[in-house]
């Protein structure tokens, strides 16, 4: 009976935002979003290229997974959505 009182610990890197409710869920789906807006344009028959520059080298792609690898994604919901799509 005495394990159902014990307090939670939760290890996270210093410096992470915990941030919960309405406004976390929002950020997670706009984020979402936003990843998904930047290659709906490639598919389909009319699919458009992609031109990506990264600061020193220009990549002309219109495949979503080389795409989604030349991004630099942070925030943990998009980032966990590009790791779902690069394991297909």
């Amino acid at each position: 009976m005495s394990s159902a009182f014990q307090p939670q610990i939760i290890l996270l890197r210093e410096g992470t935002d915990t941030s919960q409710g309405k406004a976390q869920i929002i950020s997670n789906i706009n984020a979402c979003q936003a990843v998904a807006e930047t290659v709906r344009t490639t598919l389909g028959p009319r699919g458009m290229d992609k031109l990506v520059f990264d600061g020193q080298k220009t990549t002309i792609s219109n495949d979503g997974a080389t795409i989604m690898r030349l991004l630099d994604i942070v925030h943990p919901a998009a980032k966990t959505l590009v790791d779902i799509s690069m394991a297909q």
